[in-house]
């Protein structure tokens, strides 16, 4: 452990700095809060506001006397690393603990309804009872969307919902909602799991109120004036197109009029929106009441909300580096087979890399409370990243009269199947528009987008 490559560092989720040990309380909640979420380590001897270095009088002494406090104060029993780290003419206590699969932990003299504590930013949040179960859940390795809603039977489902939902790419059959986990046994007669029923019940919103999408469109940079609003209370699957539409409809950045030309100028590569709002409808704690997922487009940015935290023992960083753990299994895996989820642990890797080449900022990652929220800003912070290929398709549709798929493959000397797989990536990044009535259209034509 490199103390110095701590100190450069603010606090986080994963890192904290004590002066000392006046207020033990503080101490053991974070230390409680590192264990429930996702790990950390606490520097004693460390002033928090300006990370000047104090260092402990008697660190040896000190060490005992924090092991002893752990030990008697934590349930169940925690038994993090301490070591003492030199630092010129003193020592700072390091404290590090790791993510517990004995999860929750909670202070003694509290109690677990009280006494536990979950990682939020740089802050320590007192467990409320659906945190407590979450925790609970994930020591046992399950998640919310896949229990049994006993209460209901077979038919609470809607098979031809689903059926329709799959039915470019297979037959449903009523065996495969056991399976993909839609229906499970429960005291031997057949019942929808919490998954099944927030993809496909008929009667869903009867038991989850909340899960719906609130999108809405304002003027300026704040929430004091709203242009438009869309309740959005489809079965998941179709929330994500009508969402994505909504967003579209408001995500013109503007016209640009030269000569007798309008141009369209599009500020949010489509790629990153689509990511942004199956994330959140894919990672939405639907556990949680009062909430449901928001929607938020201003005159500078996007914002996608959903109620939950990160699952627990993942931080922001970990996302950007490709790491995933689905909190819902059922609905992912659904999304995965309809072709919504490519590869796991892709989305908010891919969701950079289009804002990026498309000129724009990395998105904003954040924990709010407890939610979770995707930032899109619409300001440009360069032009967009192209090959000199790309950069000949963008050229070739300069003029705006649109062009076929094989009149720019004889302008760039591709092959019209190099050239569509190359336009496909184009349109996927907001850089190109194209008009026809399908896919399968031979007389498509390609426009640049600005």
């Amino acid at each position: 452990m490199n103390l110095l490559d701590l100190l450069k560092r603010p606090e986080s989720k994963t890192l904290e700095f004590k002066r000392d040990l006046s207020s033990p309380d503080g101490v053991l909640h974070t230390i409680v809060a590192f264990a429930n979420t996702a790990g950390g380590v606490l520097l004693v001897g460390v002033e928090d506001a300006t990370r000047n270095v104090r260092g402990v009088a008697n660190p040896l002494a000190m060490e005992e006397r924090l092991t002893n406090l752990i030990s008697d104060s934590i349930l169940p029993r925690l038994i993090p690393d301490i070591g003492v780290l030199p630092w010129r003419r003193t020592h700072v206590l390091a404290i590090q603990v790791y993510p517990s699969p004995a999860r929750p932990h909670y202070l003694k003299s509290a109690g677990i309804e009280s006494g536990a504590y979950v990682r939020v930013g740089s802050t320590n949040r007192r467990a409320d009872r659906e945190l407590l179960d979450e925790l609970r859940r994930f020591a046992r390795g399950e998640t919310f969307d896949e229990q049994a809603m006993p209460e209901c039977d077979s038919e609470a489902l809607d098979f031809q919902a689903a059926s329709e939902s799959s039915a470019d790419l297979r037959k449903l059959k009523r065996t495969d909602l056991e399976s993909l986990r839609l229906m499970t046994r429960h005291q031997g007669r057949k019942v929808p799991t919490k998954g099944g029923m927030l993809l496909f019940g008929k009667e869903r919103h009867q038991y989850f109120p909340d899960a719906w999408i609130q999108a809405g469109r304002f003027r300026g940079t704040d929430k004091a004036h709203i242009i438009d609003t869309l309740e959005i209370r489809s079965l998941p699957l179709h929330a994500v197109e009508e969402a994505i539409v909504f967003v579209k409809k408001h995500s013109l950045h503007g016209i640009e009029i030269e000569s007798v030309r309008r141009k369209e100028r599009w500020n949010l590569p489509p790629v990153a929106v689509r990511e942004a709002i199956v994330n959140a409808i894919v990672h939405t704690d639907y556990s949680q009441y009062g909430a449901p997922i928001r929607i938020s487009i201003f005159d500078d940015r996007l914002e996608v909300e959903n109620p939950g935290l990160l699952p627990f023992g993942l931080t922001v960083d970990d996302l950007l580096q490709g790491v995933s753990k689905l909190r819902n299994r059922v609905i992912g895996r659904v999304f995965h087979e309809l072709g919504l989820i490519e590869q796991w642990g892709s989305g908010i890797q891919r969701m950079v890399a289009v804002c990026l080449d498309a000129g724009l900022a990395s998105p904003v990652l954040e924990e709010i409370g407890t939610r979770f929220r995707v930032t899109i800003h619409t300001t440009g912070i360069g032009a967009p990243n192209v090959d000199k290929t790309d950069q000949a398709v963008l050229d070739a549709l300069a003029e705006d009269n649109g062009l076929l798929t094989w009149e720019i493959a004889n302008v760039i000397g591709l092959t019209p199947r190099a050239t569509r797989s190359r336009l496909l990536k184009l349109v996927e990044r907001g850089l190109v528009r194209v008009i026809g009535t399908g896919p399968q259209d031979p007389r498509r034509q390609y426009f640049r987008v600005g």
